[in-house]
């Protein structure tokens, strides 16, 4: 018989209101499920969870009772996943964030401690968090935060894992899927140079004056990146020569002042730090990039009373 798998993920669904769904679907032998599915073997799921075959058979049953559906197939070298059960196996990752967020909530309600806060900051925005910190330990002095510097290339996994609450970057034209994401104030991409490059000393580049010269750029899957591929193929010009890659924006930045490299970043950083590395921006206006800038947290995901503090505060102190 053909069984609508969509029909009992609308059960999981309110897993919110009970832990127990259908006939006696428990947590544990979801996660039991999962561990059966990453193995494909019932005994070497059982070995990883230090259970017996038989148990973990039991509970296998059991999962399979509750949703009135097969979930594996028998085959030679272990199971294989029924329609029913990859249909499951794609939902439990969300079940067990949302988990995390209900324990969070609850650790927050219950103790009214002021939490800690798993933040993801982009190089680029880096620089304005220190602004934030006086404030937010005011307000809140029991809080502790986790910061992660990166690019949303590995802190949007990481924010939909669970192990991220919030990430302060650059946003993308459509918001990530599963997540939600607030402008908070605009910048623009910018080539920049040392300040004593020959290019420097222009008025006025066109992008086919920079066809020759190197670049330090950071990885191919940031988006600024891409952008600057994508608008010198679409002029016909080569893509850019990296010289040297590399993700902190502060090392790009020196090695810019120290060697004849151009790279591409935002203009608010280049502000920053121009004083003192003796970095300046190169007049190419077809390669200006207005960009917003951001915070990005997961759809429904609970935000606790620091992040909601620290998005306040980003946005009352963000720049014109």
């Amino acid at each position: 018989m053909h069984l609508d798998p969509a029909h009992w993920f609308l059960q999981l669904s309110s897993f919110h209101q009970s832990l127990n769904l259908g006939k006696r679907m428990e947590l544990r032998d979801i996660e039991y499920f999962a561990v059966i599915a990453e193995h494909r073997n019932v005994r070497r799921a059982s070995e990883a969870l230090g259970l017996s075959p038989g148990a973990l058979s039991k509970s296998l049953s059991r999962l399979e009772e509750s949703m009135h559906a097969q979930l594996v197939e028998r085959t030679p070298k272990g199971v294989a996943l029924t329609s029913v059960g990859a249909a499951l196996l794609a939902q439990v990752h969300r079940l067990r964030v949302t988990l995390m967020d209900i324990r969070r909530e609850a650790e927050d309600l219950t103790e009214g401690r002021a939490g800690h806060l798993r933040l993801g900051v982009g190089a680029t925005t880096v620089e304005d968090l220190p602004h934030c910190c006086a404030p937010l330990l005011q307000q809140a002095p029991a809080l502790s935060v986790q910061i992660t510097v990166a690019d949303n290339d590995v802190m949007v996994p990481a924010l939909t894992n669970g192990e991220l609450d919030l990430i302060f970057n650059v946003l993308p034209d459509s918001p990530y899927a599963g997540c939600v994401q607030e402008r908070l104030f605009d910048d623009v991409f910018v080539v920049c140079s040392a300040a004593d490059h020959p290019l420097a000393k222009r008025r006025r580049l066109a992008m086919a004056d920079l066809a020759d010269e190197l670049w330090t750029l950071s990885v191919p899957s940031v988006l600024n990146v891409q952008y600057l591929h994508r608008t010198l193929q679409a002029s016909g010009l080569p893509p850019p020569r990296v010289a040297i890659e590399a993700r902190p924006l502060r090392l790009r930045l020196q090695i810019c002042a120290s060697t004849r490299l151009l790279s591409f970043n935002a203009r608010r950083s280049l502000q920053l730090v121009a004083p003192r590395l003796r970095v300046k921006e190169l007049p190419v206006e077809h390669l200006k990039w207005r960009r917003a800038f951001g915070v990005i947290y997961r759809k429904d995901s609970y935000l606790s009373p620091a992040a909601l503090r620290l998005i306040h505060l980003l946005r009352t102190m963000a720049p014109e």
